[in-house]
């Protein structure tokens, strides 16, 4: 089965997303610049892509929070990859939602929602998105690997990440350098 992977763009000061999230700016204020390395316009913007293309290739199925899809499901025009399942995490069950990309949208608790999203996936990774749900899962022991892709700017305010968790993080490779630096660690 896959491994649960957050898979995630933070700030020098440790935001994944600026501040003043609201719907008509899922990434706060300034936010939405933790997400330019992928373009790979940047130096070394080669390294960028082809991280990128790691990723996406090895997704089978997301675990998202429930704000993150109440904020994303509108700019994604569906589930955050075409026609990949994701699995949001909320206290709120609801039937299924198709999104406009072939994906389905499934509501669950979150190691319900888990087990689902790694059976979903099979041999391929079932990504994070959310900071809330990340630090979730971080303290019920279902995260395997933590991806950070770290962005040279400074948000001064904005989503920490694991605000007030604590773990051990081992690493996983060398630090892979573009525009930003990719890091891998497993979760101890």
């Amino acid at each position: 089965m896959g491994k649960v992977v957050l898979d995630v763009s933070m700030s020098l000061d440790g935001f994944t997303a600026g501040p003043n999230v609201r719907a008509d700016e899922p990434m706060g204020d300034g936010g939405e610049r933790l997400h330019e390395w992928m373009a790979g316009e940047g130096p070394d913007g080669a390294v960028d892509i082809d991280v990128r293309r790691q990723v996406d290739a090895a997704v089978g199925a997301t675990v998202i929070g429930r704000r993150t899809f109440d904020l994303g499901v509108g700019p994604w025009g569906g589930t955050p990859w075409p026609g990949v399942p994701s699995f949001v995490v909320t206290h709120r069950i609801r039937e299924d939602l198709l999104g406009d990309n072939g994906g389905t949208f499934a509501f669950d608790g979150l190691e319900a929602a888990v087990r689902r999203a790694k059976d979903a996936a099979g041999d391929k990774v079932v990504l994070v998105l959310g900071a809330d749900v990340a630090r979730q899962l971080l303290r019920a022991g279902l995260l395997d690997e933590v991806h950070i892709h770290l962005v040279p700017l400074l948000l001064g305010a904005g989503t920490p990440l694991f605000a007030g968790e604590r773990a051990e993080l081992i690493p996983k490779g060398k630090p892979v350098t573009g525009a930003v630096t990719h890091l891998s660690y497993r979760v101890s």
